[in-house]
């Protein structure tokens, strides 16, 4: 199984499928120069660069894909697959780094993904590819350049289907993206306190997978939900909400939600590492619950 980073993945899945269809075309601001390997096998008619313009770059995306083409847009499929990097790790500032998923949530008939790894990356990218709706696609900025095993072939997931990375009985940790790290630093930490946490990565933030996270919640009781962007009324919100709807009998505890803070993202590193929630967090908010 090769290695590969997120970075890697997104390459290898654009590859795939540009070969599987042809009315897959790529163009963005600088792919053509940073993924030349695309411009060598498929030409300078499906893969260009564009301006540093997003309007032109979206616009030119919804009317290729109106007359029947699949754009991958640099940071833009429609049917439209939008690629887009967020979260923290690079200390570049809000215009950069801030974490804006929930707002698209609220969009109707829009997808929003955003994977932990490349094996899922490049998964989820072929499966975004290929619907034939709207998907906003959400690369970490965090995990850009980390690497792990990817599944060679033709090996995709169906959006809307979390992940359970880690069983456990006593306290459920949901998140997504490079927080779902953390909450895996979290359980090994509880693990040796005796708490056994099962860790939840969403993967695709819309549509939820409502079903993974009330049947471990019934499992546990206790419920702590993880993410960088801002609590409130981030993906937590709606987490906690569908929690107390649908399961508030089986709660031992109440929902605990980690985010952080309702502020622009910092472009100090520093500042920017302590604004995000850390494992040592998860596992004290962790904790806290099971004392309960």
């Amino acid at each position: 199984m090769p290695t590969l980073t997120l970075y890697d993945a997104v390459g290898a899945a654009l590859t795939e499928e540009m070969r599987r269809d042809h009315n897959v075309i790529a163009f963005g601001e600088g792919i053509a120069t940073k993924r030349h390997e695309l411009v060598d096998e498929f030409g300078a008619l499906r893969v260009r660069n564009t301006p540093l313009a997003e309007g032109i770059i979206a616009g030119t995306a919804v009317g290729a894909a109106a007359m029947g083409l699949r754009p991958v847009v640099g940071q833009f499929s429609f049917p439209l697959v939008t690629l887009a990097m967020t979260g923290a790790g690079w200390g570049v500032g809000a215009q950069h780094n801030h974490n804006v998923e929930a707002w698209f949530v609220h969009s109707p008939g829009l997808k929003v993904v955003m994977p932990s790894t490349p094996a899922d990356t490049k998964a989820l990218l072929k499966a975004a590819i290929r619907d034939d709706n709207p998907v906003l696609f959400f690369l970490d900025i965090g995990l850009l350049y980390q690497p792990g095993e990817v599944p060679a072939g033709d090996h995709l997931l169906p959006l809307g289907q979390a992940a359970i990375v880690r069983e456990g009985q006593d306290v459920t940790l949901v998140s997504y993206g490079k927080t779902v790290h953390h909450c895996q630093q979290a359980a090994d930490a509880l693990a040796g306190q005796g708490i056994a946490a099962e860790v939840i990565d969403l993967r695709s933030l819309k549509p939820l997978d409502e079903a993974a996270i009330l049947g471990s919640v019934r499992k546990t009781g206790r419920l702590v939900v993880v993410h960088e962007a801002s609590r409130l009324c981030g993906i937590g919100a709606e987490i906690a909400a569908l929690v107390a709807e649908c399961a508030f009998a089986d709660l031992k505890a109440p929902v605990v939600r980690l985010g952080g803070p309702d502020a622009p993202a910092a472009a100090s590193y520093p500042l920017e590492q302590a604004s995000v929630p850390s494992a040592e967090a998860i596992a004290d908010a962790a904790r806290r619950l099971c004392s309960t």
